[in-house]
C-alpha cells in the first residue's frame, strides 16, 4: 500500500534521504551493499500520513499541521488474539510450544518464529528445556507486555505500526530481546534505528515525543543514548534561523494582529506572520521538570539563543505548571514538586542578572519560592536579582504575603532587605562613576527617582497594616536618599494613614515620623490638608503654614522683579535704534521714556497690591480650620520685630531635610517656648 502511494510524485524527503544514505554506503565500502539494501528496503515502509501534501512541501508552504510520521514492518494478517486480559496467543492450525510470561500476560507461541529472531529468547529456550520447564519467565521487561507483543509480531512477519508513541519501548524490548543483524539480517534493532535517525529525530514535534516516552523505559533508554539523542536533536532545532523553519510549532501567546489603523474607510492589509525567536519555548513545556531542565541547558551551551527568549521559556514552564492557589503549592501532595520547580527555574535563569526575565516574573517566582520553602541559595539568588532590577517593579509586586512568626500582612524586612541591596549596587556605581560608566551612572541616577516614588507607594499601600511597627515604617523610609524623593506628597499621604490606624502613638513617636517629610516639599494641595490635619503635631502645622507665607512672598517678589526686567529690557533696546535718523532716534526715545513710566506706574501699583496683600492675609487664613487660625493669629498678631525674630527661630528649628530629623534642635530662649504653648 505504502510503495503504490508513492509512485506518484517519487519518493518522499525522508525516502529520499535514505536513498542518500544508501549511496553514500556504497560508495565507502564495496562490501557493504547487503547493508545499505536494508536501508532501501526499509526507506519504503516508512510512510507520511494522507494529509501531508508533498506539492506544498516541495514549495516550502505548509498549510496544515504535519502529523507523526509512522513505520509500517510486515505484510501478514495481525492474528493475535486475546482471551480475558492475562491470555494472549496466535490463531494457528499448528500447536504453540512455548509459554512466556510478560508481567501479568502470558503468551502462548511459537519457537521457531522468535528464535530466528531473538538471540537472548534461544538462550532462554535452551536453558528451560534443559530444565524440563515449559514456562519462560521475563522478569523487568522494558515496554511491558505490549512491546513484547509488537517484537513478536515482527518475528511472525505480521504487519506492526511504529510511531513516535510506541518506537522507544520496541527498541528498549528489542535490546532486551538481542534482535540484532549477526542472527538475522533486516532485523527489528536495525530497522527501528533506520527510522529514528532518518525520520523521528528530523521531525521537531515527533523528537518531543519520544523524550516523553523515554521514562518508562530508563535506564534502557539512558543506555541507549535515546535520551541524549532527542535532547540533541531538540536543542539543534531551537538554534535554527526563524526564517528557515519550515516545520509545524504551537504558538499561542502572543498571537499577531494588524496594527496599522483603520483610516478614511481604508482596509489594513494583512501582515505575513514571522517566525518569532522564543517559536519553541511551549512545546517543550509538556516536558517533565528533569528532562525540560536537560534541554534547556542544552539549548543554552548551544550559545546561540538570547538571554529574553530562556526568560520566556522559564516564564512559560512556570506559568504552565505552578497552580494558581496558595493552597494548592503547599499541598503535602504537590508540595515537593513545585518546590523543585522554583529551584530548577532559578538555576536556569540567564547568567546575565540584568537581563531577560521582568522584574514582576522574579518577584512573583520569589512569593512562591517562600510558601513552598526553596533552599537558601536559589532565595539568595531570586533577592540579587530582583534588587538589580527594583526600578522596574509595582507595588503590587512588591506586596509579599508574610510568613509565621510575622505578624504584618506583608514582609515589609523582605522589601527592606532588597531596598539595601539595590542601594548598595547604586554606590557601587556611584564609586566606579568614570567616563566608559556615564550611562550606567546617569541610568543609575534617574531609576533612583522610580524606587524612591515605589517605595513611598508601598509605604501608603501598608500604612494601614495595625501590625505594623514604626521601626519598620521609618527604617523602610530611610532606606532610599533624600535627593531621591523631590516631592513629599505621597510620603505625607503614607505617615497621615499611619497615623490614622495607629493613634496611641506618644508624641515623641509621632515627632520622629513626622520628621521623615520635609514641609518645603510638599504641593499646594498637600500643604492645604496638612494645615489643616488635626493628627499632625503641632509643630509641624506651624511649618507648613510659615512655609507657605514664605512661598507666597517669594512669588509677589518674583511677580515684582519681572516688572522690573521688563522695564530694564525696553531701556536696553534703544541701543538697537542707534543708526536710525535724528527724528526717527526722538520718536523712538519719546516712545521708550513713555513706556518706562507705565512700567514704573505698574511697578508701584504692583508694589502697593503685595502691601494689601499682607495686610489682608488674615481673611485668607478664615478658610483653615480654628485651631489653625488661632496659630495664625497668634503669628501675625506680634509687631514687625517680633514676626522677623519668630521666623528665623522658626527657619532655624525646621531647615529641610536635615531638619526634621529625631534629636534636632528645638526653638532657641525660653520666651519662644511659652509662646508655643500659649498657641497650643
Amino acid at each position: 500500500m505504502g510503495s503504490s502511494k508513492f509512485q506518484a510524485f517519487s519518493f518522499p524527503p525522508t525516502m529520499i534521504s535514505l536513498a542518500s544514505e544508501s549511496e553514500m554506503l556504497k560508495n565507502r565500502n564495496k562490501s557493504t551493499n547487503e547493508e545499505a539494501s536494508l536501508v532501501e528496503e526499509t526507506a519504503a515502509i516508512v510512510h507520511w500520513d494522507d494529509e501531508f501534501d508533498y506539492n506544498n512541501y516541495k514549495r516550502g508552504i505548509l498549510e496544515k499541521t504535519i502529523n507523526m510520521k509512522f513505520m509500517k514492518l510486515g505484510s501478514k494478517p495481525d492474528t493475535f488474539q486475546a482471551d480475558d486480559k492475562c491470555i494472549r496467543y496466535i490463531a494457528s492450525d499448528l500447536a504453540t510450544d512455548v509459554t512466556i510470561t510478560v508481567g501479568e500476560v502470558k503468551f502462548y507461541l511459537h519457537k521457531f518464529p522468535l528464535l530466528s529472531k531473538s538471540r537472548h529468547l534461544q538462550e532462554l529456550v535452551l536453558k528451560a528445556s534443559e530444565e524440563c520447564c515449559g514456562d519462560i519467565n521475563m522478569v523487568d521487561f522494558p515496554g511491558g507486555p505490549n512491546a513484547f507483543e509488537i517484537c513478536v509480531k515482527f518475528c511472525y512477519g505480521m504487519i506492526v505500526t511504529l510511531n513516535a508513541y510506541n518506537v522507544v519501548a520496541v527498541r528498549c524490548a528489542a535490546e532486551y530481546l538481542e534482535m540484532t543483524e549477526d542472527v538475522d539480517r533486516g532485523n527489528l534493532i536495525f530497522k527501528i534505528e533506520v527510522f529514528l535517525n532518518s525520520s523521528i529525530f528530523r521531525s521537531w514535534k515527533d523528537s518531543i515525543i519520544v523524550l516523553q516516552t523515554t521514562k518508562s523505559v530508563l535506564p534502557w533508554s539512558e543506555n541507549l543514548k535515546i535520551v541524549g539523542r532527542c535532547i540533541d536533536s531538540i536543542a539543534s532545532k531551537t538554534s535554527v534561523d526563524p526564517a528557515n523553519i519550515t516545520w509545524s510549532y504551537t504558538y499561542n501567546r502572543k498571537l499577531s494582529v494588524c496594527d496599522k489603523m483603520i483610516n478614511d474607510g481604508m482596509k489594513c492589509q494583512e501582515k505575513v506572520v514571522s517566525v518569532p525567536n522564543d517559536w519553541w519555548v511551549e512545546d517543550i513545556c509538556e516536558l517533565d521538570i528533569d528532562l525540560y531542565k536537560r534541554v534547556l541547558t542544552a539549548v543554552k551551551s548551544k550559545g546561540r539563543m538570547d538571554a529574553v527568549a530562556i526568560a520566556e521559556a522559564l516564564k512559560t514552564y512556570a506559568v504552565r505548571w505552578l497552580p494558581n492557589s496558595t493552597d494548592a503549592l503547599v499541598s503535602d501532595v504537590h508540595s515537593w514538586r513545585n518546590k523543585l520547580l522554583v529551584e530548577t527555574v532559578v538555576c536556569l535563569l540567564p547568567s546575565d542578572k540584568g537581563v531577560g526575565c521582568s522584574c514582576s516574573f522574579l518577584l512573583k517566582l520569589l512569593k512562591v519560592a517562600i510558601l513552598v520553602g526553596v533552599d537558601y541559595s536559589a532565595k539568595e539568588d531570586l533577592l540579587k536579582r530582583i534588587s538589580l532590577k527594583l526600578h522596574e517593579a509595582s507595588v503590587k509586586d512588591l506586596l509579599i504575603p508574610a510568613r509565621p512568626p510575622q505578624v504584618t500582612s506583608y514582609d515589609v524586612e523582605m522589601v527592606l532587605s532588597i531596598t539595601n541591596r539595590y542601594m548598595m549596587h547604586i554606590q557601587d556605581l556611584y564609586v566606579a562613576k568614570n567616563e566608559a560608566r556615564c550611562t550606567d551612572f546617569v541610568l543609575a541616577h534617574g531609576s533612583l527617582l522610580s524606587v524612591g516614588k515605589l517605595i513611598d507607594e508601598y509605604l501608603e499601600e501598608i500604612a494601614s497594616d495595625p501590625n505594623l511597627s514604626l521601626a519598620n515604617f521609618v527604617e523602610l523610609s530611610r532606606s532610599v536618599p533624600e535627593f531621591a524623593r523631590p516631592v513629599h506628597d505621597v510620603l505625607y499621604k503614607a505617615i497621615d494613614m499611619y497615623l490614622k490606624e495607629h493613634p496611641s502613638l506618644s508624641k515623641a513617636e509621632r515627632k520622629d515620623l513626622c520628621s521623615l517629610m520635609d514641609v518645603k516639599k510638599l504641593a499646594l494641595d498637600a500643604s492645604m490638608h496638612a494645615a489643616q490635619n488635626e493628627r499632625l503635631p503641632l509643630r509641624v502645622v506651624v511649618q507648613v503654614l510659615f512655609f507657605e507665607q514664605v512661598r507666597a512672598a517669594a512669588a509677589g517678589a518674583q511677580s515684582h522683579n519681572n516688572n522690573l526686567c521688563s522695564a530694564s529690557h525696553s531701556t536696553a533696546n534703544t541701543d538697537e535704534e542707534s543708526e536710525k535718523t535724528p527724528a526717527e532716534d526722538c520718536n523712538s526715545l519719546n516712545k521708550q521714556m513713555s513706556q518706562v513710566k507705565i512700567n514704573k506706574d505698574e511697578s508701584q501699583k504692583t508694589s502697593n497690591l503685595a502691601k494689601n496683600n499682607s495686610k489682608n492675609s488674615k481673611s485668607g487664613v478664615q478658610l483653615l480650620p480654628s485651631r489653625s487660625r488661632r496659630i495664625f493669629d497668634k503669628l501675625w498678631g506680634f509687631s514687625k520685630g517680633h514676626i522677623e525674630n519668630r521666623s528665623s527661630e522658626t527657619s532655624k528649628g525646621s531647615q529641610s531635610p536635615t531638619s526634621m530629623v529625631p534629636g534636632d534642635t528645638k526653638y532657641s530662649g525660653s520666651s519662644s517656648r511659652n509662646r508655643r504653648h500659649s498657641i497650643s
